[in-house]
């Protein structure tokens, strides 16, 4: 057990002196600057909610929730705009390789309760998702794209990233939406920032994955 933390924790800082990145610390909010919320949902976030909420109680995803909700209610109170996706599927529509989850109706697919209020702050601009990336969700059948239309509409430069999975829809959302920037699809944005104490995974540990049929591990800290 001592090894495999040892281990991890090795590489860790390995990824970091190889992949360096700008601290949060140094983040500062500007005018320009619009705040993405990826799933802050019962389904992902509460003790007990569902086939993919946290079991026992989990710090990172704790810490997640309560650093989006500071940022929420700091970008509210400046007349900032926010863009909440909430992960929302429906029963007939499975996500594979993901158990049910989220399900519309469920209470799973709602804001967590520390986020409640959001719906009915004018700042705010929610999109249900049926989908891991959230930018490809935007689209509508007419070929416009709701999160596009938000970034032209409050002139946004600077989309700051906060949510859960880390490195499932935080990641797909922000890798589709640079590309989108790359090839003119989104102006006048120009950068995406990702707040990690903003940010969290799940934590399967190998011991857990060992007696679950067809499961992978996936380290908490390390995927992060």
């Amino acid at each position: 057990m001592g090894s495999e933390a040892s281990g991890g924790a090795a590489a860790i800082d390995l990824l970091r002196s190889a992949a360096p990145f700008l601290p949060d610390a140094d983040l500062l909010l500007t005018p320009g600057t619009g705040l993405v919320l990826v799933d802050l949902v019962n389904g992902f976030c509460t003790v007990g909610a569902g086939n993919l909420a946290p079991v026992t109680p989990n710090k990172q995803i704790e810490k997640m929730v309560e650093e989006s909700t500071r940022l929420a209610k700091v970008f509210c109170q400046r007349n900032w705009p926010v863009f909440a996706f909430l992960d929302t599927h429906h029963p007939d529509k499975p996500e594979p390789p993901f158990p049910p989850h989220c399900i519309i109706g469920s209470g799973e697919e709602n804001f967590v309760p520390a986020l409640e209020w959001l719906e009915n702050d004018p700042n705010v601009t929610m999109r249900r998702k049926d989908c891991i990336d959230g930018y490809l969700a935007s689209f509508e059948k007419d070929g416009s794209n709701v999160f596009s239309e938000w970034v032209a509409k409050f002139q946004i430069k600077t989309v700051l990233v906060v949510g859960i999975c880390t490195d499932y829809c935080v990641l797909d959302f922000v890798s589709s939406t640079l590309a989108a920037r790359n090839i003119g699809r989104v102006p006048p944005l120009e950068d995406v920032v990702i707040y990690s104490e903003g940010c969290a995974t799940f934590d399967l540990p190998v011991e857990v994955a060992r007696s679950m049929k067809g499961a992978l591990a996936h380290p908490q800290v390390l995927s992060h």
